[in-house]
């Protein structure tokens, strides 16, 4: 092999985009947990609906991120709580009662909502 196609070849691997991409650092999603009641009071529990995620392959901390949101029983902040998941561009927001589910549905047209209702 002579010393021009051997350079043209190196050069042709190294500027691959496939380089590159092997080092990108894998995307952490965000997801939004919104309630009306308080943490201590919202369904399921916190503990068990972080173990749910991890059996479904979703460790917080590692691949996903949760903003956690709570109204502690108060309707009114709603909007305001669920305007701030948005702003925070998560991924998808979860909610477990019908007016937080209403709240986010009138925060954002974008944005997945799934809901427990």
């Amino acid at each position: 092999m002579n010393r021009r196609a051997f350079v043209t070849g190196l050069g042709a691997v190294l500027g691959s985009p496939y380089g590159a991409e092997a080092q990108q650092p894998a995307k952490v999603n965000r997801m939004g947990f919104f309630s009306l009641p308080s943490q201590s009071d919202a369904f399921p529990p916190r503990g068990a609906f972080l173990q749910g995620m991890r059996d479904l392959g979703w460790v917080e901390g590692r691949n996903i991120t949760i903003e956690w949101r709570f109204a502690n029983g108060l309707a009114e902040r709603l909007p305001e709580l669920a305007a701030q998941l948005v702003h925070l561009k998560v991924d998808l927001i979860f909610t477990e009662t019908t007016p937080a589910a209403l709240a986010a549905k009138q925060a954002t047209t974008t944005i997945p909502i799934v809901s427990t209702l």
